[in-house]
């Protein structure tokens, strides 16, 4: 069911077993999947991990950038009436939301399931975990530069639908000049890592191609949650030697943050507030794209200036 996506009835021949028996099977592999593999294949980048990301995607001439933030929508036959309102989209069929976040290996870093397909992809975000460790202060610290800035926020890519915030970076809808042209162009195809990882869950998982046939949304989200563990697992198994060095330990404590002497509820609190509003400032969105358009600007030119010194050199 999970790899081709049959339906319960569709094997009970083959398998000698009945309808409700594979469906309470299927229901118990995902939950022991999730449960036993999930902190290990689900878990928020570490602080090794963030640094391999962001010298991964440095070299790709994004500075700073962790992944590619996107939604997918898994249509669902199965919608209880009571329940169809909310998951309706204006089209007319019943969905629910997956926010995911893939970075250039297609490794799920976040995935948060479960949301009607009424809520759009900017309150989605608003919904789920993919900034709380920067709003609690426990994300790993980062610093980077960019065209001689120094910053100390990663941030995603993403589609154009997002608000303008220092933590998505989207391309430009109408850029003006080479430079803007050059920016959206490169932005919109590493943009593309997170469209590729959809894609191949969903050839490596028939259930997930095909419309949802479970009446329970829990057991949906045990069976998504399955398919992206699984789909972890693979992309793992398939690196080679020396391609992520950095190894998840199950026992490994969080990166230790630095709490000031005094109320640390109260202080927790400030600091939440202080990272909200920074994450909303729409100054540093504008200058660190334009840092970006500049900083891939730059590189083009070299790169220009090195191709032609090049064959210039041969035709010598």
């Amino acid at each position: 069911m999970l790899a081709y996506g049959c339906a319960a009835d569709a094997i009970d021949e083959y398998l000698r077993i009945g309808e409700t028996t594979v469906l309470e099977a299927t229901r118990r592999f995902c939950k022991t999947i999730f449960n036993v593999y999930g902190k290990e294949y689900l878990h928020e980048p570490t602080a090794g991990d963030v640094e391999l990301l962001l010298k991964q995607n440095k070299d790709r001439r994004f500075p700073g950038m962790l992944g590619s933030l996107d939604c997918m929508h898994w249509k669902w036959d199965k919608c209880p009436s009571a329940e169809s309102g909310a998951y309706t989209a204006f089209k007319g069929s019943e969905s629910i939301v997956l926010e995911a976040v893939v970075s250039y290996d297609l490794w799920f870093w976040h995935a948060f399931f479960g949301m009607p397909v009424s809520n759009n992809d900017i309150n989605v975000m608003n919904l789920s975990y993919v900034f709380r460790s920067l709003v609690t202060g426990k994300a790993p610290p980062v610093s980077y530069e960019v065209n001689e800035h120094s910053y100390d926020m990663s941030y995603y890519l993403g589609d154009g639908i997002y608000p303008e915030i220092p933590t998505i970076i989207m391309a430009i809808k109408h850029p003006v000049g080479r430079k803007n042209e050059i920016f959206s162009w490169m932005q919109k195809g590493a943009r593309k890592d997170v469209e590729r990882g959809f894609g191949v869950l969903q050839q490596q998982f028939g259930i997930i191609k095909q419309p949802a046939r479970m009446w329970n949304p829990d057991v949906l989200a045990y069976i998504m949650k399955t398919c992206i563990i699984l789909h972890n697992m693979i992309v793992e198994d398939e690196r080679l030697p020396g391609d992520w060095p950095h190894v998840y330990e199950k026992r490994s404590n969080p990166a230790p943050v630095n709490i000031l002497r005094g109320n640390n509820e109260e202080f927790s609190q400030i600091r939440s507030e202080q990272s909200r509003r920074a994450m909303r400032n729409k100054e540093v969105h504008i200058r660190l794209r334009d840092d970006l358009i500049e900083h891939i600007w730059k590189l083009k030119v070299w790169t220009l200036i090195v191709i032609v010194w090049v064959v210039f050199y041969e035709s010598l």
